[in-house]
C-alpha cells in the first residue's frame, strides 16, 4: 500500500490534508496538454497526483507526469500554490480532503505520450481557445491564470 492508502486505514473517512503537485505542459505551439481522465468520468484535468513521504513538489510532479504520461518533464517553473477551503473534495468513495496544489508549467519536456490506463483514458494536446468543458474545476483555475500569466508576459 502507499502512504495515502496506509493513511485512510489508520483514520478512515475523516478530512485529511494532502499535497499534491500537477504540470501545465504546452507544446511547442503553445497547446495544452490534458488528460483525460477515468475519474470523475468524462473530467479533463491536468497530469500530476499526491506528494509520497520524502519527496519534494518538484520530484512529484515529475515522478507522475512520468508514470501517467511517459514524458520526462527537464524544466519547471512555478505557476503558483493553490489552497483553502474551496479545495476541499469528498471522493466518490466518501473519502473527505483538502488539497493544497502546487501548479508547474514547462515548454521542456521529452518522450512519446503513453497512457496509463489505471489511471487515464486518453491525452490530447488543446488550443488555448478551444478547451474541453468539462476540464476538473481546480485545474481550470489553475490553467486561466496560467494563460493570464503568459499573455502578460510575452
Amino acid at each position: 500500500m502507499g502512504y495515502v492508502e496506509d493513511l485512510r486505514a489508520l483514520v478512515g473517512k475523516q478530512p485529511l490534508i494532502f499535497v499534491g503537485a500537477v504540470a501545465i505542459i504546452v507544446d511547442k505551439v503553445g497547446d495544452i496538454l490534458l488528460e483525460e481522465r477515468k475519474y470523475p468520468v468524462g473530467a479533463w484535468g491536468l497530469p500530476g497526483g499526491i506528494m509520497e513521504l520524502g519527496e519534494s513538489t518538484e520530484d512529484t510532479v515529475k515522478r507522475e507526469v512520468y508514470e501517467e504520461t511517459g514524458l520526462t518533464i527537464n524544466e519547471l517553473n512555478l505557476l503558483n500554490v493553490y489552497s483553502g477551503p474551496q479545495y476541499f473534495t469528498v471522493a466518490e468513495n466518501g473519502d473527505e480532503f483538502y488539497s493544497v496544489t502546487i501548479a508547474y508549467y514547462s515548454d521542456n519536456v521529452e518522450g512519446v505520450i503513453s497512457v496509463n490506463e489505471s489511471e487515464s483514458i486518453s491525452f490530447s494536446y488543446f488550443k488555448r481557445n478551444e478547451l474541453p468543458k468539462t476540464i476538473v474545476k481546480s485545474h481550470r483555475r489553475m490553467i486561466d491564470d496560467f494563460l493570464g500569466k503568459t499573455f502578460d508576459e510575452r
